[in-house]
């Protein structure tokens, strides 16, 4: 007679993994790289490789002081690397890129207990630390050869009331100044279909996201609403920093309130603020909202008693 085991739950096992996740987010970014490099030069390429060894080496070394298991291997430093060198100018000075490396691995994600603990995006997390430790470099944006007149001297941000649709196709393409993964909207948009046929994300947050931008900021008398949707971070930031797991809520009603926040303090920020963009600060505003995300949207068990 065969024994009967029981144990630990979960029972089903899944096919995917951290590391199967991260490497097809990682394959997600192609596109967006491929396109920096066909835009900016392969000093592109040279940014994203030092960044992404920079931050398996902080993790690495990091669990290796403190004598902890080492978890490189899930591939999700990797990820943040990437993220970090796409959200920088191609012109960013490769040791204060590293240093924006160590802030996200370092101060945003081990000091809270490595991946799945922390309570903000590491990437936005080094993005900030270069915003105010050195502004001047992260806002000196390269141009492509072929710019449209109106793009050549700022980004779309900078100049978005005198854009109108012939540009349109300038903004697709990234053929503009920028920060390097955020331009070629073309290419943001293969990876983000990319990550939803491989069922990585929802398409909840991300269309949250744009939709809420493009209505607020229309709301508020700022951009055509297109347009506010393809200038600046909001493509890159909606598909592949919104949907972190860790960071974004659980559930499908936490995850629209979690977009439309953003595209709220996104457009809020363009309009009324002295800040071009509002991508990076409406992004980790809302993840320290998360955990009371969830606790409001959280489905209730079938037959569970009621809380008093």
């Amino acid at each position: 007679m065969d024994k009967l085991l029981v144990g630990v739950s979960p029972h089903i096992r899944a096919t995917c993994s951290t590391r199967t996740i991260m490497r097809d987010v990682v394959i997600a970014l192609m596109p967006a790289l491929i396109a920096a490099i066909l835009l900016y030069g392969w000093r592109a390429l040279l940014l994203t490789a030092v960044s992404a060894v920079a931050c398996v080496l902080c993790e690495y070394l990091w669990e290796k002081l403190l004598h902890r298991p080492v978890t490189i291997g899930d591939l999700s430093a990797v990820v943040t690397g990437v993220l970090l060198a796409l959200n920088v100018p191609v012109s960013m000075p490769i040791w204060q890129l590293v240093i924006g490396d160590m802030a996200a691995i370092l101060l945003a994600k081990m000091l809270f207990g490595g991946l799945g603990c922390n309570f903000m995006n590491p990437a936005l997390v080094g993005r900030i630390v270069l915003t105010f430790s050195f502004a001047s470099n992260i806002t000196d944006f390269s141009y492509p050869d072929k710019v449209a007149d109106a793009l050549s001297s700022a980004t779309p941000l900078g100049v978005m009331d005198g854009l109108d649709w012939s540009y349109f196709p300038d903004l697709f393409l990234g053929v503009h100044g920028g920060v390097m993964g955020e331009t070629c909207v073309l290419a943001l948009l293969l990876g983000g279909i990319y990550l939803v046929a491989r069922k990585v994300i929802k398409p909840t947050i991300p269309l949250c996201y744009m939709g809420s931008v493009a209505l607020f900021s229309w709301l508020f008398g700022g951009a055509q609403p297109l347009l506010s949707i393809f200038a600046g971070g909001v493509m890159l930031g909606s598909i592949f920093m919104a949907t972190d797991y860790v960071t974004s809520p659980f559930t499908n009603r936490g995850k629209a309130i979690f977009g439309i926040g953003c595209g709220l303090i996104t457009a809020a920020i363009r309009v009324f603020g002295n800040y071009a963009e509002g991508v990076t600060f409406s992004i980790l505003l809302m993840n320290l909202l998360v955990p009371y995300i969830n606790d409001l949207t959280q489905t209730k068990p079938l037959g569970g008693a009621v809380e008093k």
